[in-house]
């Protein structure tokens, strides 16, 4: 019955379909042994799809001499191979470029779990399988059961034969259709005798071994049982994308501990098996202690290959870290709704699950609702190897109980040179300070054999009969066992208080580490420092050659560059940039200490955020390999880098974004502007000169015409001129300095209104103390033009127009006001801005421009004359402001600097045009 369609279902389904547009489909042909016909079926199919019209081409297919196999491949378009030379022998292997060149609907691969030959780029023919269909490349390949990975140790318990070649569960589970073929064992036994399968040569081998009536049976039926489960997967899909009520309950997640121990691989394959039973989702942890930091760098590579194996099967993984590993595996349990918990037995003598406990019990003790399930490790590994991540200690050596025997001899020195009358009991707490001493300093095992030899040393040298043994008081039995007791209780308490110190160390440095990167980051303001931050930190905590690499461009396929690196910086070759390639196309880990070329010198981790790929983070280790709390700390630290990359990318995008729309914005204003204001004037001169030419006028008209024509032309040359001149301000000018003084300055500005200013009042007052003024006589007097131009524009015809300075300490104040309508509050730094004009925002001018006859008929201008005034003052080191006149108008005032010394000039004796300078002007 069909139900309504729930969101996440929906999303997680979107995005399913959409993670597969693009990519090729994967079918595989699979059976139960080699010889049921696998490579028969495939290129059978191969010839059907090719008779259609389907471009199908054989990359390789291994034939096996067998006559009916090489008839199949006839007519099918077959890939050159590429030979490799291996230690004196030329290998036949796929050509994998020419193939991606080539680019065939679909690829014949066979050999689905084949190894490729040293050098080739992948190292299994799987990797080969992702890579072609990543290029969108439908691939057919072949596969027998006893390589899948998470089946090995199954089939070498049936067959007796460690299979080495196997196929991750995952890249299995990406097929879009698995094929059975399927043959009874008695006929697959007719046909290897036959030589359908193997040489003769080889058919009395294998049907001594691998190809028993038995095996084949076992390994049929586990076929059938992994074909049913991808059925039942597909039906589960189908399902869930037609929304389909599921009538069993939620599913269950199985978490997995990972430990130091040789068996945990043969844990996690069990623990997959159980989560493919139950449709599960699997999670792989390992929990690392204070005491399994120490280990051996064999166990941590083992902890590492452990991970990876898990990783390959489709597990999720993960590394905590805590005192107690049980209690920390609950919690994590719990955070992530785990239902299943599956751990590995332990081995290990029952005094010491009394004396210090067992891991599998506390787990199953603080397990509560979920439920605990204890699989044995193989029976051939060492009994004292197979333990947990809780139990698992470093071994003390020789000289640290060589230390505890000393301590021994020192207590018991102590207490021969001291007189006879000291109290028995109080020498037995010098062999207590011994063992609290052994334990701080030695570790538990040697605290232990501190205690256990103190009360020996102590009954053999202080209890009568002394040098002895032999007890004649029984009241000393209590004591020796009281003394042992507290001792190991000591030696217990003090290694796991130590314990306890080094792990907060440990977690201190991690989160200070942490800490320190995030601060750095922090403060980076452009990829650049980014990087720089990164490398650094990098080089400095993990002692490597670090490089950040990110692509060239935006554009696809973008080669990768160094933004920074740190250490030797020349160690990333065209090889290694071709790892550093792979993950970051695949947005996947490569190179050493991974699945993918781990020949590689370096580790290269993507730099991933939800939004995209952003570059690929290149380490080189050292001496010794990495931990895995190492490995954790590098993935955090690739987190922040790649958040850190992301949060600049957007700081600069938004910068971009804004200046891009106040470009937009300029443009579309100056569109305006010019489109109105140079269209008028144009139109004024080309009506004016056609109507000259067309018609024959009188002399006075044809004056007038002739007027109108230069006088438009000189308004259109004004208009292109303040372009020009706010581009130059814009740009940047080189003032041209020179002594002059104001009353130049503002009789030059003026000098070019003498007709507009003929009909209004025109007062100027300058005090003839003014400082002489060292400008730009160029720039300058464009400010006064530009302001008297602006007061006739927006006041009405008659009205006055004012022109006053004075003097400051350090600055010249000038002030052009006006009784025109003036400026509103919120419009008093607008009018500076470009293309602001007074007749588009401003509702009090605007009111005044519906009344025509109260206003100067002066045009309006594009917006720029203020803009220019604006620039002009800020050159010279001034600024120009607006408030308004009194009792009505505006007022714009600016100010310029005074320069000290003055230059000593003669007077002025021309005093008509001094008079005229300090007078009213009509």
């Amino acid at each position: 019955m069909s139900g309504r369609a729930n969101p996440n279902d929906l999303l997680t389904h979107a995005r399913e379909e959409e993670a597969r547009a693009g990519r090729g489909r994967l079918k595989i042909f699979f059976g139960a042994a080699p010889g049921v016909g696998k490579t028969f079926a495939m290129l059978s199919a191969a010839q059907r799809l090719a008779r259609e019209g389907v471009d199908v081409v054989v990359g390789l297919v291994e034939t096996h001499g067998r006559a009916e196999t090489e008839q199949q491949l006839l007519g099918l378009d077959i890939l050159p191979r590429r030979s490799v030379e291996y230690k004196g022998t030329t290998l036949n292997e796929f050509d994998l470029d020419a193939a991606v060149a080539r680019r065939p609907e679909i690829l014949v691969l066979d050999e689905f779990a084949h190894t490729n030959a040293p050098g080739s780029r992948f190292e299994k023919r799987w990797q080969d399988v992702e890579e072609l269909l990543a290029a969108g490349i439908s691939v057919y390949t072949s596969l027998n059961v006893q390589h899948i990975e998470s089946l090995n140790d199954v089939i070498a318990q049936i067959t007796g034969v460690q299979v080495r070649e196997t196929v991750p569960d995952s890249a299995i589970e990406q097929a879009a259709e698995v094929e059975l073929i399927d043959l009874p064992p008695d006929v697959l036994l007719e046909r290897l005798k036959a030589g359908k399968v193997y040489v003769p040569d080889s058919i009395a081998p294998a049907m001594d071994s691998f190809f028993r009536r038995g095996n084949l049976t076992a390994l049929r039926e586990l076929s059938l049982r992994r074909t049913a489960e991808w059925v039942d997967g597909q039906m589960r899909r189908y399902r869930e994308s037609n929304s389909i009520r599921a009538i069993w309950p939620a599913s269950e997640r199985i978490l997995v501990a990972v430990s130091p121990s040789p068996a945990s691989s043969r844990i996690v394959r069990a623990a997959k098996r159980m989560a493919a039973g139950l449709h599960a989702d699997l999670i792989a942890a390992y929990v690392e202690t204070p005491r399994t930091s120490r280990l051996p760098a064999r166990d941590q590579d083992r902890v590492t290959e452990t991970l990876r194996l898990a990783e390959s099967l489709g597990a999720s993984t993960t590394t905590l870290s805590a005192d107690n590993a049980a209690t920390e595996l609950v919690a994590f349990a719990r955070a992530r709704n785990v239902s299943k918990i599956v751990v590995g037995k332990t081995w290990r003598p029952l005094w010491k699950e009394s004396l210090f406990g067992s891991f599998v019990g506390n787990l199953i003790r603080v397990s509560g609702d979920i439920d605990v399930y204890v699989i044995r490790g193989d029976s051939d590994a060492p009994s004292d190897e197979l333990v947990s991540s809780e139990s698992v200690q470093p071994r003390s050596g020789m000289a640290a109980y060589a230390g505890a025997l000393g301590l021994v001899l020192g207590a018991t020195l102590i207490g021969r040179v001291l007189p006879p009358s000291f109290d028995a009991a109080n020498l037995s707490m010098i062999y207590l300070a011994g063992v609290v001493v052994a334990a701080v300093w030695l570790g538990r095992g040697p605290a232990v054999a501190t205690a256990i030899l103190g009360v020996a040393a102590f009954d053999f040298f202080f209890v009568p009969p002394t040098l002895t043994f032999r007890i004649t008081d029984a009241q000393y039995l209590v004591t020796f066992v009281v003394m042992l007791g507290v001792g190991l209780l000591i030696a217990n308490l003090t290694t796991r208080l130590r314990d306890l110190v080094e792990s907060a160390r440990s977690r201190e440095r991690r989160t200070a580490l942490s800490y320190d990167m995030v601060r750095g980051l922090a403060v980076a303001s452009n990829r650049a420092q980014v990087g720089a931050v990164a490398v650094k930190h990098l080089h400095d905590t993990f002692a490597s050659d670090v490089s950040l690499l990110v692509p060239a461009g935006s554009v696809a396929g973008a080669p990768l560059e160094s933004l920074a690196s740190a250490g030797s910086p020349d160690w990333i070759d065209e090889r290694e940039r071709g790892v550093a390639r792979w993950s970051f196309d695949h947005a996947k880990p490569a190179g050493a200490g991974t699945q993918t070329l781990p020949a590689s010198a370096g580790r290269y981790t993507p730099l991933l955020t939800p939004r995209a790929k952003l570059g690929v983070l290149a380490s080189r280790a050292g001496q010794s390999a990495a931990s895995a709390s190492q490995l954790l700390l590098l993935d955090t630290f690739a987190n922040q880098i790649a958040l850190a990359l992301e949060r600049v990318d957007l700081i600069e995008a938004q910068q971009s974004a804004r200046l891009e729309a106040e470009s937009e914005r300029l443009r579309g204003s100056l569109l305006r502007s010019v489109s109105h204001d140079l269209r008028t004037p144009l139109a004024a001169i080309s009506g004016a000169a056609g109507t000259l030419l067309a018609s024959a006028l009188d002399p006075g008209t044809r004056a007038e015409l002739t007027e109108s024509i230069a006088s438009e032309a000189d308004r259109l040359n004004e208009l292109i001129a303040n372009l020009m001149f706010a581009t130059r301000l814009e740009a940047g000018v080189s003032l041209r300095r020179e002594w002059i003084s104001l009353e130049e300055i503002v009789g030059a500005g003026l000098a070019r209104h003498r007709e507009a200013l003929a009909s209004r009042p025109c007062r100027i007052h300058l005090p003839t103390d003014l400082p002489l003024l060292r400008v730009d006589n160029a720039m300058l007097p464009q400010v006064i033009h530009n302001l008297i131009e602006n007061a006739l524009r927006y006041t009405p015809p008659g009205t006055p127009i004012e022109i006053a300075a004075w003097t400051t300490d350090s600055q010249v104040i000038i002030r052009v006001a006006d009784q025109g309508p003036g400026l509103p509050d919120r419009d008093r730094t607008k009018v500076f801005e470009r293309f602001y004009r007074a007749s588009e925002k401003k509702p009090n001018r605007a009111s005044v421009d519906a009344r025509p006859h109260a206003v100067s008929q002066t045009p309006i201008g594009l917006g720029l004359g203020l803009t220019i005034c604006e620039g002009i003052i800020k050159a010279h080191g001034g600024r120009i402001w607006a408030e308004p006149n009194q009792p009505r108008g505006a007022a714009f005032l600016f100010t310029l600097p005074i320069e000290r010394p003055q230059p000593i000039i003669q007077p002025e004796t021309d005093e008509p045009e001094r008079r005229a300078a300090d007078g009213e002007a009509a």
